[in-house]
């Protein structure tokens, strides 16, 4: 096992951010049966794997704890925007997962996937009227963010296309649940993955919320649940105490429809690097919202809601691991870069927030740490890095680098920059690899160009 002269087996310590299935044979890195080595041969790099295994134990982890703790009805929400593709969309049908998505196409993609229309939640803070229009044919709620967003519904609630106007409550008009500004951030690693606090881009303010109560008690829509959402990626609950009291407190005092739904977010953290371990707890995680939701619950004299979690990354991060080749490698005294045929195309989590990554090399895991590198992509942008300074072995022109922890808000953030193609997607799944996106070829970029000749 590889070690580092001044500590305890990093490979190890690394090893417990990879998905479930990861082993080592050979002295190279295997998921779910198949060598990283032998899946770059096969469907090229950049190349982004997903490992069901792990994706299925994390769903499995939160129906535990909301088994264990909560005695009314719960739902687990996947977030879309952390990846969503056909295949994805197909898998949260297989656990019964509700989806949340952001726009049209994000609604498209669940669709295709055969997600149910009454498990399509659209959030949004600036829905387009495409958006609003898909939201309102296809998706079972909505998540109001603003007042205006509210009108532009509401004016839209009598409309033939939406509703029957001789049922007013008939179901095929999503539910309405409204989006609440708690004015309380949980603590996150960077101030954009907060979105709870008082001047927050997202939700409506407690008055706000009254007011948009309502407005759909007097057009008699069907208001039926209340969110919120503090920050992502972060550990410590006890920001979701004084929120989720809040947000229970204005249920009672605006009269939601029974049965109502309470959504108290989600964005609980992963670990990307060894020097966060151990993983977040999620037991405990489920537990603080259950024993408050239970207890607030029962001294406002409510009935317990439809009890929603959006885990988000916690699903799925962990479960994706991204594999480059190494192209080139420079050492210039104490500095050593290596750079590799993807980066900031495919990850702009480290340029954008500060993630901090951690990696293995594909093969080779025996050899001693005894290098400092820097990882970084192959595009004209000083802050195309994914990882500074970190302890590796002697890393090789032509060798596989495999970075865990990539399975949330890489390929969703991706972009064509430099005229980066996006990379292909593949699932593992008991030794089997199956393709569930294909790299972007060069007629997919410039197929849209229309000539001025």
């Amino acid at each position: 096992m590889a070690t580092n002269k001044n500590g305890p087996s990093l490979t190890t310590n690394r090893l417990a951010l990879f998905p479930d299935s990861t082993r080592i044979r050979k002295d190279s890195l295997t998921i779910a049966g198949r060598t990283l080595a032998s899946l770059a041969d096969e469907f090229g790099t950049p190349l982004y794997i997903y490992d069901r295994a792990t994706m299925d134990a994390s769903v499995d982890s939160y129906k535990a704890g909301l088994g264990a703790h909560y005695t009314a009805s719960s739902e687990i929400t996947y977030a879309g925007k952390a990846f969503l593709c056909k295949a994805i969309a197909e898998w949260t049908c297989q656990h019964k997962l509700w989806v949340d998505c952001t726009g049209e196409v994000e609604i498209g993609i669940a669709m295709a996937g055969g997600v149910p229309r009454d498990r399509i939640l659209v959030h949004g803070v600036n829905k387009s009227n495409a958006d609003l229009i898909s939201a309102l044919r296809h998706a079972g709620t909505i998540v109001v963010d603003n007042m205006t967003e509210l009108e532009r519904i509401s004016s839209l609630f009598s409309d033939p296309r939406f509703n029957d106007p001789l049922q007013p409550m008939r179901r095929l008009f999503p539910n309405i649940w409204l989006r609440l500004q708690p004015g309380l951030a949980v603590e996150t690693h960077h101030a954009h993955t907060q979105t709870g606090q008082s001047g927050s881009k997202f939700g409506m303010t407690p008055s706000e919320i009254i007011e948009a109560a309502e407005i759909c008690k007097s057009s008699n829509m069907p208001m039926t649940g209340l969110h919120f959402h503090q920050g992502s990626n972060f550990r410590d609950t006890s920001p979701l105490v004084s929120a989720i009291e809040l947000g229970i407190d204005l249920v009672k005092e605006n009269g939601f429809n029974e049965p109502w739904h309470f959504c108290p977010g989600g964005g609980w953290g992963t670990s990307y690097h060894e020097d966060e371990l151990p993983q977040p707890d999620i037991e405990e995680y489920v537990r603080v919202i259950t024993e408050k939701v239970n207890e607030k619950c029962k001294s406002t004299g409510l009935s317990l809601p439809y009890l929603h979690l959006e885990p988000g990354r916690s699903l799925v991060a962990r479960a994706g691991v991204a594999i480059y080749r190494v192209g080139t490698v420079k050492r210039r005294g104490d500095r050593t870069w290596v750079l590799t045929d993807g980066g900031l195309a495919d990850n702009l989590r480290y340029a954008m927030y500060g993630t901090k990554y951690t990696c293995l090399t594909a093969t080779h895991l025996s050899r001693e740490m005894n290098e400092r590198i820097s990882i970084a992509g192959p595009y004209c942008e000083s802050g195309d890095v994914i990882i500074e300074d970190l302890p590796m072995p002697k890393v090789e022109e032509g060798e596989l680098i495999a970075i865990p922890v990539s399975g949330a808000y890489h390929l969703s953030m991706s972009s064509n920059y430099n005229g980066a193609r996006r990379p292909s997607v593949v699932w593992l799944e008991e030794g089997s690899a199956r393709l569930i996106v294909r790299r972007e070829t060069p007629e997919d970029l410039y197929q849209r160009d229309l000539s001025i000749i």
